[in-house]
């Protein structure tokens, strides 16, 4: 993705899981806005965006390694990662066996003990693979701590799974036996 496409990105996402209120627009309770809400909210609030235009948010989109967002009959929401007031609506799924979660060392002392929990978002990441999930650890630590989940048995016993996306699950909860260490450096 190239520099001005992650610029993007980072406004589109701060005005979709953040602060929608600093752009101007109102966000439905499934995280929808209209693209044209959007397009004037990034425009008024900063001028060098001023050229931007429904099809450049496609194609950021579609450049991101990561897909965060989504557009949909002339609507634009973000996928996960909100740490707004009350919650985006999302549907409830039975995830797969183990999910993966990466972490710094230090925050794991604390997990074995709580568990997983959102923190200043409104669900817990889990990815569907290691890889992911390293990846994440390494934007908290240099010598991250890769967790897995019994996500399936986590859903037995009665804590609640959403998707996020392809590669990304969501969750208010994880207790900690249904967590183990698979990968430190």
């Amino acid at each position: 993705m190239t520099t001005e496409l992650e610029r993007l990105s980072r406004a589109v996402s701060h005005a979709l899981r953040h602060r929608p209120e600093s752009y101007g627009i109102e966000l439905d309770v499934e995280g929808w806005v209209s693209i044209q809400d959007l397009l004037e909210g990034i425009h008024k609030l900063d001028p060098s965006f001023m050229d931007v235009k429904e099809d450049d948010l496609k194609r950021m989109i579609h450049a991101s390694s990561k897909v965060r967002h989504e557009i949909e009959g002339g609507r634009i929401r973000a996928l996960y990662g909100h740490s707004l007031d009350g919650h985006i609506t999302k549907v409830e799924a039975e995830p797969p066996e183990h999910l993966f979660h990466g972490t710094s060392p230090e925050a794991w002392l604390e997990i074995k003990t709580v568990g997983l929990l959102p923190m200043s978002r409104q669900y817990v990441h889990l990815s569907v693979d290691v890889a992911t999930a390293w990846q994440v650890g390494r934007r908290k630590s240099p010598r991250p701590v890769v967790l897995t989940a019994r996500a399936k048995d986590s859903f037995k016993s009665g804590e609640s799974f959403w998707i996020g996306n392809q590669t990304v699950w969501l969750a208010k909860h994880v207790r900690p036996e249904f967590l183990a260490v698979v990968a430190t450096t």
